[in-house]
């Protein structure tokens, strides 16, 4: 364990470093460290990683070109990059209980090119091959190259819908992933807004899709993964569950059975962030019949491997293995049913009426507000949230009728269930004091409003007061 001084001194030593060469740079560091510690950090996917982690990302790793996988790379001198990876995907499979674990994507969305594009290696490329009795796709005739092609861009895809919950790289036209399969959705009950899993049976059973998906960026509750994987067997389709949201859930063993995906998916990606508070990036999990083919994620759709962001995972997981992160990923749910049964008391409407998770998310149309209207609004009272479609949204996904809001970061700074009801009085006096805004022509403006300034300083400095006992990096002093 390191000491307070050592980590304050590595981040002023480097501080210094950059403000040598720019000290723009170096301003705008500090001033985000001093934003983040006086803000009321409120959106679901994003969270604090630790020092350690931090640290481990600014390195000589930095420098090194690692195409490949351990052992196998393209490149020379790469030893101490294998270290790292082969350390990474151990604590990831020690932590998930996964056989196999590929934790060179950059990104949650790279995580998911990686895997649908080795479900498609699998199902599609490899028959054509063995049809045409070679190894690979190079020794292909022009004729049986372009037949392939053809058949790798016809697949299709069902996941859910993006005003349910789901997420845009499942498939939908603006994402890459919607230019490569003809897409499906799954929704919610519109009465209770949850899945209803007959109607995604039925939905599996007429569209016939080569990939279900599951997994979500706002949809406040549980997914039952053995039921998914039913119905996906049932009409031949690969399972793949996205678990980026709810990872550190998975990780800290609250969600364990039929809502853990690891035993029942054929793929599970994520990303490290978010509720598992390691670095920015992505992972694949998968057993052995798609380990070979996950593992060609580079040069398959990955660029070369970010190895210094392989060794902050690597810290992160083995972070998230000690004891004393199952408790704090139960704290993460039990702040977020304090949070939505505070707003609850008050008046606000919740999607589901509640949460299981990390997140909450508010239909704000009953304060009369839009989604945008509300985002800013709470901003300028300083409480950082982030604005979300709800089902059948009328206002569509820029304006939304919805707020979505995650207890991972204020879990993380040690904020509990008395702080949770604190903010849920933060959030209601800013959203019921909040009126629509006009346009110049006198039009009701879906983006404009009206929050009296001093109200929402006064609140900016009720949510100073709360954090002011749980400071952030409490370690690290820039000064």
């Amino acid at each position: 364990m390191s000491s307070p001084n050592a980590e304050s001194t590595a981040f002023r030593s480097a501080l210094e470093v950059i403000r040598a060469v720019e000290p723009r740079v170096a301003d705008a560091i500090g001033a985000e460290l001093a934003d983040q510690r006086e803000s009321l950090k409120l959106i679901a996917s994003e969270n604090y990683a630790s020092p350690a982690t931090l640290l481990a990302m600014g390195n000589w790793f930095s420098d090194k070109y690692a195409e490949g996988t351990v052992g196998r790379r393209f490149y020379a001198g790469c030893q101490n990059v294998d270290t790292v990876e082969a350390l990474a995907a151990e604590h990831a499979r020690e932590l998930f209980g996964a056989s196999h674990a590929y934790v060179q994507p950059h990104s949650g969305i790279d995580a998911n090119l990686v895997a649908f594009w080795a479900i498609l290696a699998d199902r599609v490329e490899s028959p054509a091959l063995k049809r045409a009795q070679v190894r690979q796709v190079n020794d292909l005739t022009e004729e049986d190259w372009f037949a392939l092609r053809r058949e790798l861009g016809d697949q299709r895809m069902l996941g859910m819908s993006l005003d349910a919950g789901g997420h845009l790289t499942h498939g939908f036209r603006p994402n890459i992933s919607g230019k490569m399969f003809d897409q499906r959705s799954y929704g919610t009950d519109p009465a209770t807004g949850l899945i209803d899993y007959d109607r995604v049976a039925e939905a599996a059973r007429e569209f016939r899709p080569l990939i279900l998906v599951a997994g979500y960026s706002a949809y406040p509750r549980k997914v039952n993964f053995r039921i998914m994987r039913e119905i996906a067997d049932s009409v031949g389709a690969t399972f793949m569950v996205d678990m980026a949201h709810f990872a550190g859930l998975v990780a800290g063993k609250v969600f364990t059975g039929d809502f853990d995906p690891v035993p029942h998916a054929h793929i599970v990606t994520t990303t490290t962030h978010k509720s598992l508070r390691g670095p920015r990036g992505g992972m694949v999990l998968c057993g052995p019949e798609l380990a070979d083919q996950v593992d060609r994620g580079c040069p398959m759709v990955l660029g070369g491997p970010l190895p210094h962001v392989m060794a902050a995972k690597a810290v992160a997981l083995a972070e998230a293995r000690r004891p004393d992160f199952a408790d704090y990923a139960q704290r993460i749910v039990d702040n977020a049913q304090a949070l939505a049964e505070g707003l609850l008391r008050r008046g606000a409407t919740l999607v589901t009426g509640g949460t299981d998770n990390h997140l909450v998310l508010i239909d704000v149309s009953g304060y009369g507000l839009t989604g945008r209207q509300a985002e800013q609004a709470l901003l300028d009272s300083g409480i950082v949230t982030n604005r979300n479609a709800v089902p059948q949204d009328p206002n569509g996904a820029w304006y939304t009728s919805g707020i979505r809001i995650g207890t991972p970061a204020l879990t993380t700074r040690g904020l509990g269930t008395a702080e949770m009801d604190a903010t849920a009085e933060l959030i209601h006096t800013v959203l019921s004091q909040t009126t629509p805004g006009s346009n110049a022509d006198g039009t009701p403006s879906k983006a404009k409003y009206v929050l009296d300034p001093a109200l929402a300083d006064k609140v900016s400095r009720q949510a100073t007061d709360l954090l002011s006992t749980h400071p952030l990096y409490p370690s690290v002093t820039l000064a």
